[in-house]
């Protein structure tokens, strides 16, 4: 193995074992609920930043990627019942935080334990609803990376391959940030500094519409200078101490001769092509596995029932 697939122990960075777990938090992608407009992944995105530009010195961002990174796992099986809502169906604080173990515990073990040690995870979870109301503003480049839509596979001598619905750039860039958190410190880099630089990594496309690599390709020798000038509009935004971090950090991005490099290329290219893998599955869903596979008919006093309505229907549940 190389060094881009091995960790500091000399093991792999992402075992077979795991992709379940990275699949399930991709997916907040694509949960939704009625009290905010986007994703999961698109809120907790915006959140993120909010919460950076509170305190964006390296001890809270840390704790910005333990709490984010903690609350993923738990809305990879809850979706949209956190904390907030448990707290309005009347949870106390204890019953609220046990919920939330709960989940966070159901998700984590199915990758028996090779997603390495979560304890400073899963001590982040949070049972008190987080004051959004008491964030900053987030800059306008990062609403604008929600409404960007990714380009998905593009090539610059074939046509494009059309997916609906796109991800956003948030999305992607939340979820990316996630998996650094996860694979971080498997490269001995904190869980902070890797999500940082995941969540920063796409800030041209603040006013760079994504025509993916075969617009790379034809930018030509524009390329990088297009990239460069856009970044800098969006790092304009931030403040000072934490544009001038980032202009240090983010170069690392395009490299695998750094930690922060490796961390990164591992995180950024299990998102994009695990992206690709859920449009395949979508495609290929079939009734027979939401219900022989996932219960949609779920075991319990009225099941019976139900399956005599779909029989006399002449619905096929088998």
């Amino acid at each position: 193995m190389t060094d881009t697939e091995t960790d500091t122990l000399g093991g792999p960075v992402v075992a077979a074992s795991s992709l379940q777990v990275y699949r399930e938090v991709g997916d907040l992608k694509r949960l939704r609920d009625a009290r905010r407009p986007g994703s999961l992944a698109d809120r907790a995105f915006v959140r993120s930043w909010r919460a950076v530009l509170a305190d964006p010195s390296p001890d809270a961002v840390e704790r910005v990627a333990l709490r984010e990174s903690a609350h993923a796992l738990v809305a990879a099986r809850l979706a949209g019942v956190d904390a907030a809502v448990l707290e309005l169906a009347g949870l106390s604080r204890g019953e609220r935080l046990e919920v939330l173990q709960r989940a966070f515990d159901a998700v984590t073990s199915s990758a028996e334990g090779a997603l390495g040690d979560l304890g400073d995870v899963r001590a982040a979870l949070d049972p008190d609803p987080l004051d959004e109301d008491a964030l900053p503003a987030a800059p306008a480049f990062v609403h604008a990376l929600v409404r960007q839509p990714r380009a998905g596979a593009t090539h610059p001598v074939r046509p494009r391959v059309v997916v609906e619905p796109p991800e956003s750039h948030g999305d992607h860039c939340f979820v990316t940030a996630v998996y650094s958190a996860f694979v971080a410190p498997r490269f001995g880099v904190g869980r902070g500094e890797a999500f940082l630089v995941a969540l920063a990594h796409h800030l041209p496309n603040g006013d760079l519409p994504d025509a993916g690599f075969g617009g790379e390709v034809l930018l030509g020798e524009h390329y990088q200078r297009v990239l460069a000038v856009l970044e800098e509009r969006s790092m304009d935004q931030l403040p000072d101490a934490l544009a001038t971090r980032l202009r240090e950090m983010l170069p690392q991005r395009e490299t695998t001769g750094t930690p922060i490099g490796r961390v990164f290329n591992t995180a950024d290219v299990l998102d994009r092509v695990l992206q690709v893998h859920h449009h395949a599955r979508a495609a290929a869903f079939t009734a027979a596995q939401a219900l022989d596979d996932l219960d949609i008919v779920h075991p319990g006093p009225v099941q019976e029932f139900q399956l005599g309505v779909l029989a006399a229907a002449g619905i096929p549940v088998r």
